[in-house]
């Protein structure tokens, strides 16, 4: 965010605290769902998005409701055969189909079907915002349209999201049941989240605590509730988790959380930071070798679904 755009806001928002705390956190809480925009940045980002879309034109577009908003999904290897392993794949805040398309592209090179989401106010889909009820609301309606997900993995924010999907965390969201976990890169819990935001945009306590019973009134659950770690302790699913130990964006303490967990597995991918982590040739293959893990897919298990 620029400086002085920073330090308007944050004008705006002390002026308003004291005599207004509700209305402060009302806009604290629209600026906290604000997404970036989705234009490239510099000449690297413009060659990535322009590989990713040549990556997603292999692939069908199929857009779906949601709310008020539009969401588009993908689908690699969607042939309607049934034998196939159905992968969901879901990108992080501020990121889209195309920019993490390497992974999906790779997981379909199994020939497993690969359905990959553009989260509201992301890539194609509508809209200039997104909450982490709208992200599981779009997650467990993409399972409700093409069926059963054998395994589904998401990175950073969208990991998170699926988490607390298949732990069926919000009221009324609805759960996902995919047979195996991948996040990469992900945070396991959201506390901190605010509280970066409230010292950046300097809110009060009195109005961080509206802020926050807000976004637990959108979501239908606490903040205590955003906690993926208990999320997977519930489901006993095998989970693989991703990161890198100097990622900047999400600090490693939030995977090392998992350590212990029976049904969890840590994979260090060292050296790949927050963003690259995502496209790399080796963490792809390290996470097709775990979903092949096992042999039969739910799909074998249950007689099979099809796909919508």
């Amino acid at each position: 965010m620029p400086n002085f755009a920073l330090k308007v806001i944050r004008f705006t928002l002390s002026s308003l605290g004291r005599p207004f705390p509700e209305t402060s956190a009302k806009l604290a809480f629209a600026l906290f769902c604000r997404t970036p925009s989705r234009r490239p940045r510099g000449e690297k980002a413009k060659a990535a998005e322009a590989e990713g879309r040549r990556r997603l034109a292999t692939a069908k577009k199929m857009s779906f409701a949601l709310g008020k908003s539009t969401v588009m999904a993908y689908r690699f290897r969607g042939d309607d055969r049934p034998e196939r392993p159905r992968y969901l794949v879901v990108h992080g805040w501020g990121s889209s189909a195309a920019y993490i398309s390497a992974l999906p592209s790779g997981l379909a090179e199994t020939g497993a079907e690969i359905i990959v989401l553009d989260l509201p106010g992301h890539g194609l889909s509508s809209g200039r915002s997104l909450n982490m009820r709208q992200a599981v609301d779009a997650v467990v309606e993409a399972e409700r349209r093409f069926g059963r997900f054998d395994a589904a993995i998401g990175h950073s924010f969208g990991g998170a999201a699926l988490m607390l999907a298949a732990g069926g965390v919000m009221k009324g969201a609805g759960a996902i049941h995919p047979s195996k976990l991948v996040v990469i890169g992900a945070p396991s819990h959201i506390h901190w989240l605010f509280d970066e935001f409230s010292r950046m945009i300097g809110l009060t306590p009195r109005v961080k605590g509206q802020l926050i019973r807000r976004a637990e009134q959108v979501a239908g659950a606490s903040l205590d509730d955003f906690d993926t770690v208990a999320a997977a302790a519930r489901r006993s699913t095998p989970l693989l988790v991703v990161h890198a130990e100097e990622d900047k964006e999400v600090a490693a303490d939030h995977a090392r959380r998992f350590d212990g967990l029976a049904t969890a597995r840590l994979h260090w991918a060292n050296g790949l930071g927050h963003r690259r982590i995502v496209s790399d040739r080796g963490v792809i293959e390290t996470i097709a070798s775990f979903l092949s893990e096992n042999g039969r897919s739910v799909h074998e298990a249950s007689g099979g679904d099809a796909a919508a």
